[in-house]
């Protein structure tokens, strides 16, 4: 074994202790806000987590860097790293905005959540097959992930036009799903961007970002 191989290996639990956070993350803020359940400090808490283990996937990337030298694809698989890290920290701070909504604009049972309910059943499928993808090296599960991201794009950019047609009875209600749609838009392009990561990985090539 290289003396590096038990740097990346830890390098490596700390992304898959993120993943599973930030899919569990995710997950618990959408059904809380489809069940006008307020779970701020829990959420909160995950996203702080992740923040933090970020935070150590950065320090060890960068001393695993400097001590080793790696190069070619140790060096692709570690500044790969720090992106995936970026991304997995990013879920759970839209997490966490997501719950921000329901402090924001109180009892939101009466909306009809149809629209979120289809992003977010796209946008869970994105998160596990880019978590997948890391952790088999899957090439056909990461460009998946970026086709799926147009789904993502499609439903908000409708909501978006609808909300400037129509007149909506509950404004909390269309400003609300506005905010939400927009939050796992977001989440969406970051599990792209990860499933782009890993293309890196494999292939040592960068895609055009859209």
């Amino acid at each position: 074994m290289r003396l590096i191989d038990e740097g990346l290996e830890r390098l490596n639990s700390k992304i898959i202790k993120m993943a599973n956070l930030s899919r569990e993350t995710v997950e618990l803020a959408v059904k809380a806000y489809l069940n006008n359940e307020k779970l701020t400090d829990k959420i909160f808490y995950n996203s702080e987590t992740l923040r933090i283990l970020q935070d150590e996937v950065s320090e060890l990337a960068v001393e695993l860097i400097a001590r080793y030298q790696p190069v070619a694809s140790d060096l692709r698989y570690i500044k790969s790293c720090m992106e995936i890290a970026y991304g997995f920290s990013r879920f759970g701070r839209y997490a966490y905005d997501i719950m921000q909504v329901l402090e924001v604009f109180g009892d939101l049972s009466v909306c009809d959540n149809v629209n979120i309910i289809k992003a977010y059943d796209i946008v869970s499928k994105m998160i596990d097959l880019s978590i997948d993808a890391f952790l088999n090296r899957d090439f056909d599960k990461a460009m998946l992930v970026e086709k799926m991201d147009d789904e993502v794009d499609s439903i908000y950019e409708a909501h978006i036009t609808n909300l400037v047609k129509e007149k909506y009875e509950n404004l909390n209600c269309a400003v609300a799903a506005t905010l939400i749609l927009r939050y796992l838009e977001r989440i969406a392009d970051h599990a792209s961007y990860i499933a782009e990561s890993v293309l890196y990985i494999i292939k040592g090539e960068r895609r055009p970002r859209k």
